[in-house]
């Protein structure tokens, strides 16, 4: 199991819900951390909360379907020298649930897949050189299981295509350090998923934080957060390291 005390992880949409719960067990173990929401305003709570554990922290903020502000946080964390070890891509956009579902306007795609798909992977793109070049990297981007749900369509598909460029990035780093996964927290009670959820969202720790981890050079595995509720940390990484890479 990675000890990560003093590397450096970046969180998206840490401010709340999910993203909160992993800054918090993330600094738990002494990780120090970059706090990412759309208003710098908005994590300054986690931002006290995180530093309680002794580690290094700090809050960026992008509006993550902006291009310009997305390179601009990209810039600002490049220039503070923070070498990022560690990316959860927590931060996503759910649209509206359209029972007409063939009423969905194309802004809808067009948010989403922004949101959900582009941001993510330009994150990985931007970070993963210097993952390589020092030999080490872990990058969790956030995926989901809705399927068959036309009601959900921009949601689903984004994420579906955040999958398909996730796996195909982890294969091109096979054979290395920088491992790269999936983790899917399943419906839980968040601002985004709202009070009929079937999960609370403290069940999806620890299965959202094994793949900053494993330590065992397999890529592009799927985590369903849901098969480690209950875990501790070091049961679940063991759990997520017999899982076998799909190449």
């Amino acid at each position: 199991m990675v000890n990560v005390k003093g590397k450096w992880a970046l969180i998206t949409g840490a401010s709340r819900g999910l993203g909160r719960l992993i800054a918090h067990s993330m600094a738990e173990q002494g990780c120090n951390l970059v706090l990412h929401s759309r208003n710098n305003e908005h994590c300054k709570a986690v931002l006290d909360e995180v530093k309680v554990f002794g580690v290094e922290a700090y809050t960026i903020q992008a509006e993550l379907s902006d291009m310009a502000q997305l390179e601009k946080m990209l810039a600002e964390i490049d220039q503070k020298g923070t070498q990022i070890d560690i990316i959860f891509n927590n931060a996503g956009l759910q649209t509206t649930y359209r029972t007409e579902f063939l009423e969905t306007p194309v802004s809808e795609y067009e948010t989403s897949f922004r949101i959900n798909t582009i941001a993510p992977m330009m994150i990985c793109y931007h970070f993963i050189k210097g993952m390589a070049e020092r030999g080490f990297g872990r990058i969790i981007n956030t995926s989901s299981d809705i399927d068959r749900e036309p009601q959900q369509g921009p949601y689903s598909a984004s994420k579906a295509a955040l999958d398909k460029a996730t796996r195909d990035i982890a294969y091109a780093y096979r054979d290395t350090d920088v491992i790269i996964s999936l983790s899917n927290p399943a419906w839980c009670k968040t601002d985004m998923g709202g009070e009929n959820a079937y999960f609370e969202p403290e069940s999806a720790i620890p299965g959202l934080l094994v793949g900053a981890f494993v330590d065992d050079r397999k890529q592009g595995r799927y985590f369903n957060a849901q098969d480690f509720k209950n875990l501790t940390l070091e049961e679940a990484v063991k759990k997520a390291e017999s899982q076998e890479s799909p190449y």
